[in-house]
């Protein structure tokens, strides 16, 4: 397999990547044959995943919008992955042209493009870490140069948690960037679930295994799993719900079955 230009010389361009795959559902370039057959794999099982992962970016820049009309300048996006157009920069700075925008991956294919994408742009950053160790999030010197944790930050957990493990504690992992942030913070989150998808669960985890089969497991919480991420967050309006509805701007009939495969909500701490 030939390596492109933009691929960074120290991945392994034979094993699939979550965030190559990711670009490849919305249509991207920046993937691999290997990226694509899995994602192929996938969609046997599950044929309207692009449209789901459409969705979740739909929904990323409607809250991301919210965010900025609220005052908020800061925003940090863990699981970013790799950038395509109106990514969160971009959104924000529509609303508030001095938001500052620190992006968070552990995929070096989205980090190193990510840099490529962003150089010269003094008011964003791109850290190479993992949500699993939040610790190294808020301590890197990118973030504290950039974001000023004792003012209110949108965090972006988007389309990123249910690729962590129970057994490496999600729920700890978030609760501790929530305590690091201050008062007037917002968490801006989606989750795959078997709830909504327009299928039986039991076709539907044969994608999962797809997922699983490329040691990137794919866990499918519950509605009510996927609320226990707002502990510590008061729900905005409308709450936890099918990504097509939180503040809508078209109208719901008009949505593809599959945009409702997930839940999306926004909180903010008091």
């Amino acid at each position: 397999m030939e390596r492109p230009a933009w691929a960074p010389r120290n991945i392994d361009i034979s094993v699939p990547s979550v965030s190559r795959i990711y670009d490849y559902y919305l249509g991207g370039s920046h993937n691999f044959e290997v990226d694509r057959e899995a994602a192929r794999k996938a969609m046997e099982f599950m044929p309207g995943l692009p449209k789901t992962m459409q969705a979740n970016r739909a929904f990323m820049r409607r809250a991301v919008r919210f965010a900025a009309h609220e005052g908020i300048t800061q925003f940090l996006d863990i699981g970013s992955g790799i950038p395509t157009f109106g990514n969160v920069h971009e959104v924000a700075r529509a609303a508030v042209p001095q938001a500052r925008v620190v992006y968070v991956d552990h995929d070096p294919v989205a980090v190193a493009h990510s840099e490529a994408v962003l150089a010269g742009d003094e008011r964003t950053a791109v850290v190479a870490a993992d949500l699993r160790k939040p610790h190294e999030i808020l301590e890197s010197p990118p973030l504290g140069q950039l974001i000023d944790l004792n003012r209110p930050v949108a965090l972006l957990l988007v389309a990123i948690l249910h690729f962590v493990e129970d057994a490496d504690d999600p729920y700890e992992a978030v609760a501790g960037l929530r305590d690091a942030l201050a008062p007037g913070s917002m968490l801006i989150l989606t989750h795959a679930s078997y709830e909504g998808i327009p299928l039986s669960a039991e076709r539907a985890e044969g994608a999962v295994d797809v997922y699983r089969n490329i040691r990137n497991p794919l866990i499918m919480r519950s509605r009510d799993e996927i609320a226990r991420f707002f502990e510590g967050y008061d729900m905005v309006e409308p709450g936890l719900v099918q990504m097509p509805c939180w503040r809508p701007e078209s109208a719901l009939e008009d949505e593809d079955p599959w945009a409702f495969s997930g839940f999306a909500g926004v909180g903010r701490t008091a």
